[in-house]
């Protein structure tokens, strides 16, 4: 053991130090700022919610110097869809302990723990649908570094777009529009949960049930959805399942694309967000960029890099 600092497992009862770890350590100050609704998210052990095979299978470590002052933490999780790939979901190292091997070491450690676990490969990618990030923001240099000292393979980059809250055209005159065509658009209920994350498992498989149900009943997050006067949904929008300032999921059926159900449903919930106090909200690991970009000028505006490595 190093007499500088040791690994030791993480308990529930250290989260505290690690969400003030997080604040220091995070070196972008969106990042930071959300610190604790990172960490919480991210050591959720809830259920299944009706769409996992069983709760989260979790690993987590610190690394402690003399005092039992934290300086480094790693969080991991063995995925939802396919048990043989760990998940690195967060590590981070006081900026002032940096370059003496304490990620190397909680890396290590983690992916030991990862191993046990039946992980046969890591990645260094999100685990939704408890995430903070895609992957490695390009703007972390030292955990780009890192992540190529220790082996890992970069796979293909994500992005999330920045949307600006400050600016959002109003909704109600296309809600009028809708209503006429006998769509109503409205907030999801507790009473909706089963109903929408039936709709996107069946609809688009199991990766968006998890965020949809942690968005429903809760003062920090939403889902709006839109449905047909026969009862027939057609669409979703969620915000703040991952973390406050994040949009994310959305979808929209087939025989709701082109009538601008999806335009109405982001901005209802971007509106929610901007109610909340935030001047931008995070869409996140985006695939369509076109609609967002015309639908309320979002941009590209953090890219991140994905890595994987066969343990």
């Amino acid at each position: 053991m190093d007499p500088e600092f040791w690994i030791a497992e993480l308990t529930d009862d250290a989260l505290v130090d690690v969400i003030d770890l997080c604040r220091v350590a995070l070196d972008l100050s969106e990042d930071a700022a959300e610190a604790a609704a990172i960490v919480r998210r991210l050591r959720d052990t809830s259920g299944t919610e009706g769409w996992a095979p069983g709760p989260r299978r979790l690993a987590g470590f610190v690394a402690l110097a003399p005092g039992d002052r934290m300086i480094g933490v790693v969080l991991g999780s063995v995925s939802h869809r396919d048990p043989s790939i760990g998940h690195i979901d967060l590590i981070a190292v006081h900026p002032g302990e940096r370059r003496r091997g304490v990620g190397r070491a909680l890396v290590t450690r983690v992916e030991g723990a990862l191993a046990g676990l039946g992980a046969g490969d890591v990645v260094l990618q999100g685990n939704a649908p408890y995430y903070a990030w895609p992957g490695i923001d390009v703007r972390y240099t030292p955990a780009v570094c890192a992540a190529m000292a220790l082996g890992f393979e970069q796979d293909q980059p994500a992005w999330n777009m920045t949307a600006d809250l400050t600016a959002l055209a109003p909704t109600e005159a296309d809600e009028k529009r809708l209503a006429g065509e006998g769509v109503t658009i409205r907030r999801a209920e507790p009473a909706d949960a089963a109903a929408l994350t039936g709709f996107a498992l069946t609809t688009w498989g199991p990766l968006w049930a998890g965020e949809i149900a942690h968005s429903i009943g809760r003062s920090d997050a939403a889902c709006h959805l839109a449905v047909e006067s026969d009862g027939t949904l057609l669409g979703f929008a969620s915000w703040g399942s991952s973390r406050p300032s994040m949009f994310g999921p959305m979808g929209t059926t087939p025989a709701a694309r082109g009538r601008g159900i999806g335009s109405v449903l982001l901005r209802r919930c971007l509106a929610d967000q901007r109610a909340a106090g935030h001047r931008s909200a995070q869409i996140g690991w985006v695939g369509p960029v076109p609609f967002y970009s015309t639908a309320v000028g979002a941009r590209v505006e953090r890219v991140f890099f994905l890595y994987r490595k066969q343990l």
